[in-house]
């Protein structure tokens, strides 16, 4: 039997893998700008936030097809995809075809993210997953600090398709980790047929519980804020402070803040609880956008280097916190559905999260004050949701079988 601590690397791998798409490819972005030379409308910040609208699409599937068939099958076919799609964008010529291999890649993401999920809200109730959540993300939090400069020394040596050439070695030993040790998490007795009237009839269910939808919306909004820091990230860095080669290192900094974050939430979430600690989460991003917004301002936009960081790293830690809290406080009431019901609330909130990060991101203007403002947004907007959702009902959710 693998060990709970076998386990939880295991989930934070698979978990990681959508973060390691992102994270590794950003110091490669100008390079493939300079040797696939893109064209209106599309531009490098598209590889981001597309890989994200994939997600929102494989999500869809791949939740449901993990209540059908069982978390492991679901999960192994999603890494098939992942590797169609990596094989794409390494042999691409265009920006096209890199975005569309990145759209793929997307796609099969979803099934590590979606199964690892549902996994463990199998094994997993209430408070105890979100400490199993917070304890994932502080493992997660090592690939955005180490990624990126891997990365860097990698495309230094053979350019930015050797990263392609990683994701497919990392997505081959995490798929044969998972078939060797890792034990079916939903009997078969359990399992739900996937029928497209059964689906469409318990997605009706969940979709029609207020809370679950408000939660959806303020996770995506969150999640939003952060792929806008990502999307913008290293032109950000270049632009404003002329910083291109030790750009992983402040990338890494940064990071910190999500995995110190995730820490503490693990070691306080069953003293106070998951409401509770979101509450102060969302107040904190709320504030924290709001004084670097004023900041921005009264360096005539020019926000100071040390200033930035010290604002963006609070804002991490804020995201940090509601990461391990959001996905469990929306996950709380879909037990039977757990594998439709995390593919729903993943593939709405990746949905909400590209259109976030695509509006405010095109008005960037080569300072900090689009990410500002966006931070501000994100935690006035998802606070409110939140809060509409925790007067809401949130008993459970019945499948239809």
């Amino acid at each position: 039997m693998i060990s709970f601590r076998e386990r939880i690397v295991l989930y934070a791998l698979l978990t990681s893998l959508t973060s390691f798409s992102i994270d590794a490819l950003l110091p490669g972005l100008r390079q493939i700008g300079m040797d696939v030379q893109p064209s209106p409308p599309l531009s490098t910040q598209h590889i981001i936030s597309l890989f994200i609208f994939g997600m929102a699409f494989g999500e869809l599937f791949l939740g449901p097809l993990s209540d059908a068939m069982g978390r492991k099958k679901a999960l192994v076919l999603g890494l098939c995809v992942y590797a169609v799609g990596t094989v794409t964008a390494m042999l691409a010529g265009s920006l096209e075809m890199v975005i569309l291999g990145r759209f793929l890649q997307g796609v099969g993401v979803a099934g590590p993210k979606i199964a690892t999920r549902a996994m463990i809200r199998d094994q997993f109730d209430g408070d105890a997953m979100a400490r199993i959540m917070s304890f994932m993300f502080t493992l997660f939090i090592l690939v955005p600090m180490l990624a990126p400069t891997l990365a860097q020394g990698l495309i230094a040596i053979a350019g930015w398709r050797s990263i392609f050439v990683a994701y497919l070695v990392i997505a081959g030993i995490l798929g044969l980790w998972l078939v060797v040790r890792q034990q079916e998490t939903l009997p078969a007795p359990k399992r739900i047929p996937f029928r497209p009237r059964l689906l469409l009839l318990n997605s009706k269910r969940i979709l029609s519980k207020r809370s679950v939808v408000l939660l959806i919306m303020a996770t995506g909004i969150v999640f939003g804020a952060q792929l806008l820091y990502l999307s913008t990230a290293a032109d950000l860095f270049f632009d404003a402070y002329g910083i291109k080669e030790t750009f992983p290192f402040y990338f890494a900094v940064l990071a910190t803040g999500i995995g110190l974050a995730s820490f503490v939430n693990a070691k306080l979430v069953q003293r106070f609880g998951m409401d509770a600690m979101a509450r102060s989460a969302f107040v904190g991003l709320a504030s924290t956008g709001f004084l670097m917004l004023v900041t921005s301002m009264l360096w005539s936009s020019q926000l100071p280097l040390f200033a930035m960081m010290a604002f963006v790293f609070v804002a991490f830690f804020t995201i940090g916190v509601l990461f391990g809290n959001l996905n469990a406080m929306a996950m709380r009431s879909l037990g039977q559905v757990a594998g439709l019901g995390a593919s729903l609330i993943a593939s709405g909130s990746s949905l909400v999260a590209t259109l976030f990060a695509i509006s405010i991101g095109s008005f960037y203007d080569g300072t900090a004050i689009n990410l500002s403002a966006g931070f501000f947004l994100a935690g006035v907007s998802s606070l409110a949701l939140a809060e509409l959702a925790a007067r809401s009902d949130i008993s459970p959710v019945e499948a239809i079988r």
